[in-house]
């Protein structure tokens, strides 16, 4: 289906699991391309499988594409109310003598006619570096049934299906945008199901028929699909219709080079959400995962990412799940991302993390918000770093590290420093760094002792932990109050 025109492209999850990495590539592979061309971006949920399907992940799926940021230009479109559209592709297929009535049982083509799934079990799951031929299976009888044959299984009661007539010899041939010209033997595919007895349709029908119907120009999944291509291209010369431009992208696996499973960790985007990875890193991480934007830059804004995607740059080898990878692009976008983006993001784990106060959604307390947050962000690889070992920041219900407790707290004088620290802080006429720090080195010098000592004990009275933003400005962010009555709490904690 190439032609001059913009390009219309489709991302089509199924809702038998939620979103997983590789169909969330496969999405902003779609995305990107759309968005580069100017073209048109439909979500289509391919909802037929009525023994699989799970409803209520429809709102899942949708909700992760939206936190990537993939918004669709059309949809959705769900094949579970296009169905009259299906059974009338089939019995024209059926009428031109391409299809055949098939009174076998269910079972006997219930493997013929299923596809990988692009998304959620998607085509991130079969670490495969080359299509795999069909296995054919013994040729259908049903093909040569007579008239009064199939009458006659009618008048038994069997319900038939409608199966593809592949044709006996030649070949089938198209050409990949990633994997260049491929070629089948026609001997090498079993006559395929094209509607189920019950008048459901298989993936291949509703796939193609959808594609013809939604005017799609490009085709782009993953490489687990290559194996259904030639059936594809089949069917849509049986309907007529040009077939559009493949593009496969492969595959993504796991650190041990097999498939992606929660061994791996988390598989679902959601759960990439919840543990705390930013959007935008995210999807710079998914981008690089089979495609390559030329030159050594890996952090790319969106706009970049649009700007250089193309499906040349798009590899045949397989793509490795790095997570320390993925940790290391949110970190970078943790501290490069403008503070009135990343403040939303750190709002919605405060509000999880139950510590968020109204009083930083405006004004001064906003302002204390973006100033705390710029100050923790250097030291934080996820989101949740917040209301973890941050935690402190935004709230006075936090606990002291077993480990900095161990190793700053041995000193027995921490007792009476903590008291004189805490009111020479109270009397401090200035809250500042400066002020912070001349009072705590007086008192180190009046008590003998290194000023490390006292910084690292004080860290850990105020904040809880060893590692954390330089002391003074940490107490400047908390307050005068706060930081005074910590210091005079820690004592009970002493020992």
């Amino acid at each position: 289906m190439p032609s001059a025109t913009k390009p219309r492209v489709r991302f089509a999850p199924s809702p038998t699991g939620y979103l997983h990495v590789g169909g969330a590539r496969t999405a902003l592979f779609n995305w990107l391309f759309a968005r580069r061309e100017g073209g048109t971006f439909i979500l289509r949920v391919e909802d037929t499988d009525v023994e699989r399907n799970r409803p209520e992940l429809v709102d899942g799926i949708l909700a992760s594409l939206r936190w990537l940021g993939l918004q669709w230009d059309e949809g959705p479109i769900f094949q579970s109310q296009r169905m009259e559209l299906y059974s009338a592709a089939a019995r024209r297929v059926l009428d031109s003598g391409r299809a055949y009535w098939c009174f076998c049982a269910p079972s006997s083509y219930a493997g013929g006619d299923a596809a990988p799934q692009e998304a959620p079990d998607d085509d991130a799951a079969t670490p495969v570096t080359a299509p795999a031929k069909p296995a054919r299976k013994s040729a259908c009888g049903c093909r040569s049934l007579s008239a009064s044959e199939q009458v006659a299984e009618r008048a038994a009661g069997k319900l038939p299906a409608i199966r593809f007539a592949v044709p006996r010899t030649g070949t089938t041939r198209f050409d990949d945008a990633v994997f260049g010209p491929r070629e089948v033997a026609n001997e090498e595919l079993e006559d395929f199901v094209l509607l189920r007895s019950t008048g459901v349709p298989t993936y291949q029908l509703g796939a193609v028929v959808d594609d013809i119907d939604m005017r799609i120009t490009h085709v782009i999944r993953g490489a687990d699909h290559l194996s259904n291509t030639p059936k594809q291209v089949l069917l849509y010369r049986a309907l007529r219709a040009e077939p559009p431009i493949f593009a496969h992208v492969p595959l993504i696996l796991g650190p041990d080079r097999s498939r992606m499973s929660k061994r791996h960790g988390a598989t679902s985007v959601a759960s990439y959400e919840e543990e705390g990875l930013l959007p935008e890193a995210f999807r710079n991480f998914l981008a690089l995962l089979g495609w390559a934007p030329g030159g050594d830059v890996e952090l790319l804004s969106t706009g970049e990412m649009i700007e250089k995607f193309s499906l040349s740059g798009v590899s045949r080898t397989n793509a490795v799940f790095d997570r320390g990878k993925l940790e290391w692009f949110n970190q970078q976008y943790l501290q490069k991302l403008p503070l009135d983006r990343l403040l939303p993001s750190v709002e919605r784990v405060l509000r999880r993390a139950g510590i968020w106060r109204e009083e930083w959604a405006t004004g001064a307390g906003r302002e204390w918000l973006a100033r705390t947050v710029d100050l923790i962000r250097p030291r934080t690889r996820l989101l949740h770093d917040f209301a973890g070992w941050a935690r402190a920041f935004f709230s006075d219900e936090f606990a002291y590290e077993d480990a900095a407790r161990a190793k700053f707290w041995r000193e027995p004088r921490l007792a009476e420093w903590f008291p004189k620290l805490a009111d020479g802080y109270a009397a401090q006429p200035e809250w500042n760094h400066d002020a912070c720090d001349k009072t705590l080195r007086d008192l180190a010098a009046a008590e003998n002792v290194k000023a490390g000592v006292l910084i690292n004990a004080t860290r850990v009275a105020i904040l809880g932990v060893a590692v954390a933003p330089p002391l003074f400005e940490s107490m400047v962010a908390l307050g005068r109050d706060r930081a005074v009555r910590r210091l005079r709490a820690a004592v009970s904690h002493l020992g």
